[in-house]
């Protein structure tokens, strides 16, 4: 007779069902269908049916021994037979189905009975059954693709229901197109998370739409976060009247004028001048004196503030150096491979990895934050500080990286802190030794090396920043106009396949340092 049997073993760090079958066996070979060891457990469906509670314990054991949290089942017919195995099983708490079909509705009911379960993946959940996994904390996520043709959903990587669903930040980075405007309304319709909308251009029509879609839906509780350099007082007046208007309905939505810190600066630094004009040389003599010595003792006082600050790092690493540690069990998916992060992950559970660029100061962990926002006046202890820390570009992704991976850092007075002695990259001295041309960037599973291949100072723009790209010739496009602004030729070539990382700070107050360099796929 043919047998089916369910083939149980450890895979990484999930414990994996398959189901195999052996060819014809004699009756009196039936005892012996059903294997036991230390990572790999074998039973027939007859048996598992007849002596369920046994593989059960069998199963929790072997999670406990081997400390996963994941089940991946080969098919949705499996995970239908196998759910009430998992029910006392508090080891258990996330379900990944492989085979590429729609998640039936018998297997939504035989999940939610399970009490332990927080987690599903599978190839297509469909759209009201996301939310009634959401509306019982069970979080869903699709490995099928919507494919749009707006440019909105395009840039904030909005490519299943499960990311619409669940998306908390999103970016409007040109004026909204008619198919734009749909696919947002579309947006606005799914979504119930959404936090922060980050608009780089204002425009009258855009935020208009984007109030009465939001309000129309309504959503509450959102920032609309507008980066444009306004100087216009009537335009001023108008947002001021729509935040009281806004205010007054109750809509809890607000919007928020966010100027470069350079803008102020130079406006603050005008009325300096207009005053100082006005006044004798003795004042402006003291002026000068007293913006020197503060400067100098601000930097003294920000070289030694991050000094302690890497100092307790290193001893908490060192302290936890021969800890058992690990992550959530929502976020263990992967061998960790950098134990280092995770001892700094105690410190702040924003950090994402850690960056390192040869002759410079720049040795520290990376943080991430909801904004690119935050980190700009707070430093790793999320306290205060006008240094700020080391961030990642908030739409990158922290672990599977983009194709253009984005880190920026304070050069504040050149105070050798943060990106302070980043201005070493643009001496020949310095880019012309091969050992300063490798960046090394860790995250919590892998080890990384880029090969810098662009070095330049430029005006402020944003056209360096891109995290997505259309297709393989926006990339090569993109990449050529990186290398064509460097100031030394690195003779790097770019492959459609490749990954870039991008290292931006301020070089003055109206100019950017940039550094991009490529993943070398060795690493």
């Amino acid at each position: 007779m043919i047998l089916e049997k369910i083939q149980i073993f450890i895979n990484n760090d999930s414990i994996s069902f398959t189901t195999t079958t052996d060819e014809e066996l004699p009756e009196i070979e039936l005892d012996y269908t059903n294997v036991i060891t230390d990572n790999d457990l074998t039973f027939t469906k007859k048996y598992i049916l007849e002596n369920e509670k046994v593989v059960s314990v069998f199963i929790t054991e072997l999670c406990r021994e081997k400390n996963v949290y994941r089940a991946s089942l080969e098919s949705n017919d499996l995970a239908l037979f196998l759910c009430d195995l998992f029910k006392k099983n508090s080891y258990i708490t996330a379900l990944c189905i492989r085979e590429n079909q729609v998640l039936p509705f018998a297997v939504y009911e035989k999940i939610i009975e399970n009490k332990n379960i927080n987690y599903i993946e599978a190839y297509n959940i469909q759209t009201y059954m996301v939310e009634l996994f959401d509306k019982v904390g069970i979080r869903s996520e699709s490995r099928t693709e919507i494919f749009y043709t707006s440019h909105f959903m395009q840039s904030n990587n909005l490519t299943n229901y499960s990311k619409i669903f669940y998306k908390m930040n999103i970016r409007i980075d040109q004026l909204l197109s008619a198919e734009d405007k749909d696919d947002f309304l579309a947006f606005a319709n799914i979504n119930k998370y959404l936090k922060n909308i980050h608009i780089d251009t204002f425009n009258k029509d855009d935020l208009e739409t984007v109030i009465k879609i939001l309000t129309e839906n309504k959503l509450k509780n959102i920032r609309i976060l507008l980066y444009d350099t306004i100087k216009n007082y009537k335009t001023i007046d108008y947002l001021k009247k729509v935040n009281r208007k806004l205010k007054k309905k109750k809509k809890k939505i607000k919007i928020e004028l966010v100027y470069s810190k350079e803008y102020l600066k130079e406006n603050i630094f005008a009325q300096i001048i207009v005053n100082t004009l006005k006044i004798c040389g003795l004042i402006m003599s003291f002026l000068v004196v007293s913006i020197i010595s503060y400067i100098s003792i601000s930097n003294y006082m920000a070289l030694k503030q991050v000094n302690e600050i890497q100092e307790n790092i290193k001893d908490v690493i060192e302290e936890k150096k021969n800890e058992n540690l690990s992550l959530p069990s929502t976020e263990q998916d992967k061998e960790i491979l950098n134990n280092y992060i995770l001892s700094v992950l105690s410190i702040n559970p924003d950090v994402v990895g850690w960056l390192k660029v040869n002759n410079t100061n720049v040795d520290y962990p990376v943080v991430q934050s909801l904004d690119n926002d935050f980190y700009l006046q707070h430093n790793l202890y999320k306290e205060k500080d006008k240094n700020g820390w080391i961030y990642m570009d908030y739409r990158n992704a922290k672990e599977n990286l983009d194709k253009n991976t984005i880190i920026f850092g304070h050069n504040m007075y050149y105070s050798g802190v943060m990106f302070g002695t980043l201005a070493n990259a643009t001496k020949k001295s310095w880019y012309e030794n091969p050992e300063n041309q490798i960046i090394s960037y860790d995250n919590l599973y892998e080890s990384n090396k880029y090969q810098i291949f662009s070095i330049y100072i430029i005006p402020k723009t944003s056209d360096y920043l891109k995290t997505y790209f259309a297709d393989d010739e926006e990339f090569i496009e993109f990449s050529n106009m990186l290398k064509n602004r460097s100031i030394h030729d690195f003779n790097v070539d770019i492959q459609p396949d490749d990954k870039i990382i991008t290292l931006s700070t301020c070089s003055n107050h109206t100019n950017r340092l940039v550094i991009h360099a490529k993943l070398l796929k060795e690493t």
